[in-house]
């Protein structure tokens, strides 16, 4: 009997199962070509940079912490000798991107959810998700946001979603986790005794994964039969 909800952000909530690099590609790819092996690089230095130093602070929005790792990027390809200046053509596209998914996709969907499942967030993010969250008019539908700047602890660390059952108040058994990342999301959910559901799109693996279902929008989910067992 399914009686609350785990859900991740990046990838699942902000775009349907879209890994962030695959989204950057194409925002680049709009105003200019660029070597895949190059800005995977990039968006990889970005991600550690930020991952080993508090650059993003609790106030940032998702627009801000966008440009934060667009900054970054171009750093990185301008030391390899590609110059980039087009930065804001880049955010914009993404950030619009994002924007008219959640408006159209993703919120309605986690409305719906959010009338018959208490829910929690479980996220890999900087401190900043409950700035984010008001940002796309979404904090009132979560009970509470594990989030692992927050709570020192990263997925796919198992623990971090205990923190997420704990805070539901309910038994592993009793809750679904809905993500994108078999490796961060799904597996480690299971191990806990989650149910789950795998938002399959565009991974940044090509690590396989056992849900109990499987979707490719999270715009279906609230009819998903895994959801039906109550």
């Amino acid at each position: 009997m399914i009686k609350g909800i785990l859900i991740d952000f990046g990838g699942t909530i902000d775009s349907d199962g879209i890994h962030w690099f695959n989204a950057f590609r194409e925002g680049y790819s709009v105003v200019q070509d660029m070597p895949e092996d190059v800005l995977r690089e990039a968006y990889v230095y970005a991600e550690r940079t930020l991952g080993r130093n508090q650059i993003i602070t609790p106030d940032y929005s998702f627009c801000k912490t966008l440009q934060t790792k667009i900054v970054l990027q171009t750093q990185f390809l301008n030391s390899k000798g590609i110059l980039f200046t087009k930065q804001d053509t880049v955010l914009d596209y993404c950030y619009n991107k994002v924007v008219k998914h959640i408006e159209t996709v993703s919120g309605p969907a986690l409305e719906k959810l959010a009338l018959r499942y208490p829910m929690v967030l479980v996220t890999n993010f900087y401190g900043n998700m409950h700035t984010v969250l008001k940002e796309f008019g979404l904090e009132r539908l979560f009970r509470d946001v594990i989030e692992s700047a927050v709570v020192g602890v990263r997925k796919p660390d198992p623990e971090i979603f205990r923190l997420g059952v704990k805070a539901l108040g309910l038994k592993p058994e009793e809750t679904v986790m809905i993500g994108d990342s078999p490796d961060k999301d799904i597996i480690p959910a299971q191990s806990v005794g989650c149910h789950t559901i795998w938002l399959r799109n565009q991974s940044w693996s090509d690590i396989s994964c056992q849900p109990d279902q499987k979707t490719a929008t999270l715009g279906t989910v609230p009819n998903v039969a895994v959801l039906r067992q109550n």
